[in-house]
């Protein structure tokens, strides 16, 4: 099933632990920061693999704990921030106790018309009942308490956040039972990403449906090209054609996550007139932790020099270097140039991604590898790396098994990985690369000493007393 990960947002005043918990959620202090002008303040991004369900997390900027800035900012970054929340986490402090920011705060939250789960944090060496006593004229039923910092009450905090979350939606495509390779256009705002989409649509002309894919306007466009099924998905929306003209492109962080959630190959745009930036850069680290196939849209490619197309390519070489496997396809989305060769490769990087390999190949390259190179020493004794087989598709993931496998440094691991890619022929798509050591049977077990062994320790130990007189 494809599916929209759903979003919790987390909202509060300043110092109530909001990034305390969200470094909980996602087990990262990575999160993606999207500085995007026009927003209040930054907001962090990450994804949560607790538990049964994924989902996203937004961690907001505090709010000003003062009643005027609250009038002034709440409705900016909470409103705005929130709007596309399906859940919101409502952090108050234990410890302080209950704010005015904390009230209007929660009667805008209420306006927003959306669930929300009120979590009392900092709530060690505080009485629960009389924090819960204190909160409960915020209106809201059951408060959770935590202590973010500890982890104390964050299980019961995401079983409640499970149970509340929204079913991820089936797509639409799914029902005939034929199955379409899913391209998700995602890039910053004005990049040409609603053009290159309707350059695509208005030479195919082959359109089956136009039907929203989500509930956040990510719409999933179906098409056929040279036989093969396609559902495309713009976050920005598809205006009628009468309407091309008149598309603005609207930008949102977590439509472009969603979208890429859903998608099988990403085509991923970059304004090459205006080179790789920032939010390129972290916006492909969320592609790559998604493990995606990936084609580098360069647009805007014909309006270059050669000294501007060289340095296009430089900060590709030094910004883009953890996305090397990416297909790069230099375009124009406005006058149609190299278009058509995009989706030349959208089939093949389908097909890599979901390859199957035979488990005598995989430990043949990896033998080949360590034969030429072998691994480093660890603790004085010599990894051993004993054979190799396949633990996944979409991204192909190759699991490694032998000993000490826990120690192998990372620049080992980006030589077998290199070693695999070229053998393999995997281009366009990530390739993991799983390592696990061989269970020690005499783990724990202590040796049963002989008695001979047994006097000479002895011995050894009268010696010792002796000479330490």
């Amino acid at each position: 099933m494809n599916k929209s990960l759903p979003v919790v947002a987390l909202v509060g005043r300043p110092n109530v632990g909001k990034s305390t918990l969200f470094n909980w959620l996602t087990q990262s202090r990575d999160a993606l920061v999207a500085d995007y002008p026009g927003l209040t303040r930054d907001r962090h991004y990450g994804r949560c693999r607790r538990g049964a369900r994924e989902f996203l997390v937004v961690d907001t900027g505090g709010v000003a704990d003062t009643v005027e800035a609250v009038d002034q900012a709440a409705l900016r970054q909470v409103e705005q921030a929130l709007e596309e929340a399906d859940l919101i986490l409502f952090l108050v402090d234990a410890r302080e106790g209950l704010t005015a920011a904390d009230e209007d705060i929660a009667a805008r939250l209420r306006r927003l018309d959306k669930p929300v789960v009120l979590v009392i944090n900092k709530i060690d060496g505080e009485d629960p009942a009389l924090a819960a006593a204190e909160f409960s004229v915020l209106g809201f039923a059951e408060p959770v308490m935590i202590a973010a910092a500890h982890g104390r009450g964050t299980a019961k905090l995401l079983a409640r956040i499970e149970a509340l979350l929204p079913p991820a939606p089936q797509s639409t495509t799914e029902a005939d039972g034929d199955e379409a390779i899913r391209v998700a256009v995602i890039g910053r705002p004005n990049v040409g990403k609603s053009t290159l989409v309707n350059r695509l649509l208005g030479e195919e002309r082959v359109v089956v449906a136009d039907h929203p894919g989500t509930t956040r306007d990510a719409i999933e466009i179906p098409f056929e090209r040279d036989g093969h099924r396609y559902v495309l998905i713009d976050t920005a929306g598809i205006r009628r054609r009468a309407r091309v003209e008149e598309a603005v492109e609207k930008f949102s962080i977590i439509k472009a996550i969603q979208s890429m959630e859903q998608a099988d190959v990403v085509v991923f745009l970059i304004d090459a007139s205006e080179g790789v930036t920032d939010q390129d850069a972290r916006l492909l680290g969320m592609v790559l932790e998604a493990g995606k196939a990936l084609i580098l849209g360069l647009n805007k490619w014909d309006g270059l020099s050669r000294e501007q197309k060289q340095k296009v390519r430089d900060q590709l070489e030094a910004r883009l270097q953890f996305v090397d496997f990416a297909e790069k396809l230099p375009l124009s989305a406005l006058h149609g140039t190299g278009v058509g060769d995009l989706f030349d490769r959208v089939a093949p990087l389908y097909e890599q991604a979901q390859a199957e390999f035979g488990t005598s190949e995989l430990t043949r390259i990896l033998q080949d590898a360590v034969d030429s190179y072998p691994p480093p020493l660890a603790g004085g004794r010599r990894i051993k790396l004993k054979f190799a087989h396949q633990g996944g598709k979409k991204p192909p993931l190759i699991v490694i098994h032998g000993n000490q496998t826990e120690k192998v440094p990372a620049s080992y691991r980006r030589y077998l990985n290199r070693a695999f890619r070229e053998a393999l022929g995997i281009k366009g798509t990530p390739l993991r690369l799983e390592f696990r050591s061989s269970a020690n049977p005499f783990a724990g077990r202590r040796n049963k000493l002989t008695p001979r062994q047994l006097r000479k320790r002895q011995r050894l130990l009268r010696h010792a007393k002796k000479k330490g007189r």
